[in-house]
Order: C-alpha cells, then sequence, then structure tokens
C-alpha cells in the first residue's frame, strides 16, 4: 500500500496543505498497549481518497496542527470503532474530532454482527486485510515495511467503504440514526481510570483464593505492577495472571518450589526468583486482621413487578429487533430496558427522558415499549 512517512515538522505542515480541501478523510491510530505499561499512541494514519499519510508522534510530538483539520466540520472524518482512538487522541494529544463517520456504527445499524474492520471491509468491498501486524509493538522504531503498509491499510479502505455503508444507510432510511450515534460518540473523552489499589481484586480466579492467598496476590501483583513501569513493558508479559494465582494458592517459599509454578521459566525463576518469593514471603507476613477481602457485595431490592416488567421489555425488543434486522442489544441494552421498566413513561417524551435513552431508538421501538407497558 502506498503511503508517505510523516516524521519532521515540515513534513506534517506539507501534508496538512495536501489534505486541505479533501471532503472526507479515512483516520485511525495504532497505539503500544500490548506490549508497553502504558498504551501511548504511536501512530496516526489519515488518507484521502487518494493519498495514505502515516503520522509519527514519536519523531513530531506537536501535532496540535493537526487540531484544526479534526475539529473542521466541513469535513467528515472516517474510524472504525472510534471509541478508543477518541480517547488516546484526546489524552495524548489533546485533539478532538467533529463530524465522525464511525463504520462499526455504520454496519451495526445495517444488521451486521461481525464488526470487525476486516469482516466489514470483505462483506462490503471484497478485499481480505492483513492481519500479521495487529499486535506489532508500534512503539518500536524504525517501523518495518510491512508495519508501515499494514497501518496505511486500515485507513485506505476507510472512504470507499464509508460510501459503500452510506449508500446502504439510505436504502433502508437509517442515515438519521447512525448520525444520532456518530455525534453522541464525538463527545467521548478520556477519562482517568479509578484508584487501582484494589486491582488484584479484579484479576479472575481472585475469589478463588484465602484472605491468605489474596495477601500473596496483591504483592505480587504490587511488583509487577513496579516492574512493568520500570521496564515500560506490559505487566502480563512480566508475570501471567495464572502463575500469580498459583503462587497465591501454594505460597512458594524456595527456588525450588517457584519452579514448579507454571507460567515461571528457568530465565524468569533466575532472574526474578528472589524477587517473586519475597513478595510472597511478605504476603504470609501480614497480620490475619489485615488481611484483603472482598467487598461486600450491595444488595438490592427485589420489585418482582419492575423484573415482570423488564421482561415483557425483552421479549417486546427482541421481537422488534429481528424485524428491523438488528442485534437486540444494539437496539436497546438490557441495563437501559430495566431502567425504562423502573421509570414507567407513558409518552415517547418521557421515554425520551430516560438517561442513555437515543432519539432513534424511540423511533424504532419507542411507541412497542410504552403498549407493553401500558397492557
Amino acid at each position: 500500500m502506498r503511503h508517505e512517512y510523516v516524521d519532521t515538522p515540515e513534513a506534517l505542515a506539507k501534508t496538512l496543505s495536501r489534505l486541505g480541501g479533501e471532503p472526507i478523510l479515512g483516520v485511525d491510530t495504532e497505539a503500544a498497549g500490548y506490549h508497553r505499561y502504558q498504551d501511548r499512541i504511536s501512530l496516526v494514519q489519515i488518507s484521502s481518497r487518494d493519498e495514505n499519510f502515516l503520522i509519527d508522534p514519536l519523531a513530531v510530538p506537536d501535532l496540535s496542527s493537526l487540531g484544526q483539520l479534526f475539529d473542521d466540520p466541513s469535513v467528515e472524518k472516517i474510524f472504525h470503532d472510534a471509541d478508543f482512538d477518541l480517547r488516546i487522541l484526546d489524552r495524548d494529544l489533546h485533539l478532538r474530532v467533529r463530524n465522525l463517520f464511525d463504520t462499526q456504527i455504520a454496519a451495526a445499524f445495517l444488521g451486521e454482527r461481525s464488526l470487525g474492520l476486516g469482516a466489514i471491509v470483505s462483506r462490503y468491498l471484497g478485499v481480505d486485510l492483513p492481519k500479521a501486524y495487529q499486535r506489532a509493538d508500534w512503539a518500536e522504531r524504525p517501523l518495518t515495511t510491512g508495519m508501515r503498509e499494514y497501518a496505511a491499510t486500515d485507513t485506505a479502505y476507510l472512504p470507499p467503504l464509508r460510501d459503500r455503508l452510506l449508500e446502504e444507510l439510505e436504502k433502508i432510511g437509517r442515515i438519521a440514526w447512525a448520525r444520532e450515534e456518530f455525534e453522541r460518540r464525538e463527545q467521548i473523552r478520556w477519562a482517568e481510570p479509578q484508584d487501582s489499589s484494589d486491582a488484584f481484586l479484579r484479576i479472575k480466579g481472585a475469589r478463588d483464593l484465602t484472605p491468605r492467598g489474596l495477601a500473596i496476590l496483591r504483592e505480587l501483583h504490587k511488583w509487577r505492577e513496579e516492574v512493568g513501569r520500570e521496564r515500560d513493558q506490559a505487566t502480563f508479559r512480566v508475570l501471567s495472571n495464572q502463575a500469580m494465582l498459583e503462587m497465591g494458592l501454594k505460597a512458594p517459599t524456595t527456588t525450588g518450589e517457584l519452579r514448579g509454578i507454571s507460567g515461571i521459566s528457568e530465565g524468569l525463576a533466575d532472574r526474578r526468583g528472589r524477587d517473586l518469593i519475597s513478595a510472597v514471603k511478605r504476603g504470609l507476613a501480614v497480620p490475619e486482621s489485615e488481611l484483603p477481602s472482598f467487598p461486600v457485595a450491595r444488595r438490592w431490592e427485589r420489585d418482582p413487578a419492575v423484573e415482570q416488567r423488564s421482561e415483557r421489555l425483552r421479549v417486546t425488543r427482541n421481537r422488534v429487533a429481528a424485524e428491523l434486522n438488528l442485534d437486540p442489544g444494539f437496539l436497546i441494552s438490557r441495563a437501559v430496558l430495566d431502567e425504562v421498566a423502573r421509570s414507567m413513561p407513558a409518552t415517547r417524551e418521557e421515554l425520551l427522558a430516560i438517561p442513555e435513552v437515543r432519539a432513534w431508538q424511540v423511533e424504532a421501538v419507542g411507541d412497542q415499549l410504552l403498549e407493553t407497558l401500558r397492557s
């Protein structure tokens, strides 16, 4: 895939000049979270109908000049599943996007269930996209020729894909529905993660451990975070969750016992064995009164009437979804239906006033839901 690599401020200025006046642009980002401790933007791809550009934020850290382009309402920016891209553009580059077309959302409104970019491009353009670099380390430099071509391909097909999806949406009268979702997605911003001190409790399988095992898991998790941050390495590459869980269960305190843990290689035992055993011993030394535990789950008051209404609403939702050839959860989620059941709206206006209910959902299924509540 032909492309130009933009790695100087001068090249960036020329790129923006060449993109000036383009009515639609395909946009994507690549990040390094699969390999690095902190996910960070490592590449920005932009394609017009005729040209493909790869912009290197590691070589050109100041990409503020992209702001005018991304914020220009006369230029349609095409993403596929823009959620993560919008968050990382906001966090790392302080860039926000207006006039968004999200091909994943568009495909969902056409009734597609396989919503990956490869599946959608194959179905609507008859092209099989490469997959070899989906989990590449995009923070490495220099990027290989294959990585560059892969990255360019991700955006090169977005303009023609948008055309095909738009054509199909207009045929079935759902473009206004899609536009509403596009506008909502434009509002996505980066949110700082919540307190991570209890992150070890959210590891799948942690509930199978005793309080003492949880204390060991906590120490191992803390150690893993420190090493990952120090080495700028994804934590699962430092030590797997499964190895930590097994260590919480077996509490190895010697090198021999450590080598018997699944996922602990000879090399890891040699390099980090002393640190791992020290973490286990710290967990074993925690006083009984200070052992960690899972918070008591909040008990919700059951309301049989609300539950019955929710179930009837789901039956109605599923029927309408089948008629519209839409995924039921995409048409309206179970959580929103539960809120509708609690709120008992009597009119379209009251239904639309419920948080997370969209205008297009009221148009698509609102009357049926209200009739179900009345009955």
